[in-house]
């Protein structure tokens, strides 16, 4: 259980060492040109502020960029001068250290959330998030993405991870994806040539900045009467209304992650203030006042009883991201 001995090891003398070292680098950080780069900047930004979890540390910079340029602009000048960056939307299917990020924090909302369409071809900003773009389409009458309606994300995040629920993902509706590439330049990239597979689309590295989706026309009533009985499903069976980041763990081949550690006796299950929900045990919340070493702690305990149990290894659906405190 290699990542779960390393949730173990979080706060060791040689963790804390690396993470002084790279805070010790960001404070050398040169300041970010904000002069140059259309868009909002917040310096050392609680992200506890723009995750679904609302918990996290703060970033050193957290830029919400309106363009796409100014986004390719932002991540040029962090490769350029060595600052560490990452990429959020609405923050969910993260969880960020209590330690926080001591670099570039690329906040893609506002900005690249257009939505347009022609026909059946509907052009989407990856700011958009995923329950508009399904509420949106469902009312002009398109079905492809009407079951994504509960998922607590952006389109961008969406693509990034091939997101799905209730038959639904990206992969099926994708025609193209533009991105922004390593080498910085913003290109669109087709289908084909996107190796998606489950909760994947093999875009490490790049930045989602869009897409395009071929969707299908249908009766508005139909694709909406669907979009509200997968809503009534996801708020009877999920703890929809708490801070969360969505599914902790992927659902392995054998049973759901849910029922695994369900069976285990795990629901209800609290360390500090992080709590495995009662409703549905694929689900950690956040009571209130929890920390992202609880909510590590509270994932051992699960993966460890699930491999005792059954010998099964569960894999981290959610991203954990920045430094130990």
């Amino acid at each position: 259980m290699a990542e779960a001995r390393k949730t173990k090891k979080t706060g060791g003398a040689g963790e804390r060492a690396a993470a002084k070292t790279k805070r010790a680098a960001a404070k050398r950080m040169p300041p970010f040109p904000a002069e140059r780069f259309a868009g909002t900047v917040k310096l050392d930004e609680p992200l506890a502020r723009h995750t679904t979890f609302r918990i996290g540390g703060p970033a050193a910079v957290h830029f919400t960029p309106a363009s796409a340029e100014a986004a390719a602009a932002a991540v040029t000048w962090a490769r350029e001068h060595g600052v560490p960056w990452l990429v959020l939307g609405l923050g969910s299917n993260v969880l960020v250290r209590d330690g926080g990020f001591p670099g570039l924090v690329l906040k893609i909302g506002k900005g690249l959330d257009a939505l347009s369409h022609r026909a059946e071809t509907w052009k989407v900003g990856a700011g958009l998030p995923l329950p508009l773009l399904a509420r949106r389409t469902a009312e002009a009458g398109f079905s492809g993405v009407q079951r994504l309606v509960g998922v607590p994300g952006t389109v961008g995040g969406g693509v990034f991870m091939n997101a799905g629920a209730h038959g639904q993902d990206f992969a099926a509706v994708l025609i193209s994806a533009t991105i922004l590439t390593p080498e910085g330049e913003v290109a669109d990239r087709p289908r084909k040539a996107i190796p998606f597979a489950y909760r994947r689309s093999g875009l490490d590295a790049h930045v989602v900045l869009g897409c395009a989706l071929r969707l299908q026309k249908d009766a508005p009533e139909r694709v909406t009467a669907d979009l509200a009985m997968v809503l009534k499903k996801r708020r009877e069976g999920t703890p929809f209304d708490q801070p969360c980041c969505g599914s902790v763990f992927k659902n392995p081949e054998e049973m759901t992650a849910g029922r695994l550690v369900d069976r285990c006796g795990l629901k209800g299950r609290r360390v500090g203030g992080a709590e495995i929900s009662s409703l549905h045990a694929n689900y950690i919340v956040n009571r209130g006042n929890a920390s992202a070493d609880d909510v590590l702690k509270l994932i051992d305990v699960a993966r460890t009883a699930v491999f005792k149990e059954f010998g099964i290894e569960l894999e981290l659906e959610v991203k954990v991201l920045g430094e130990a405190k």
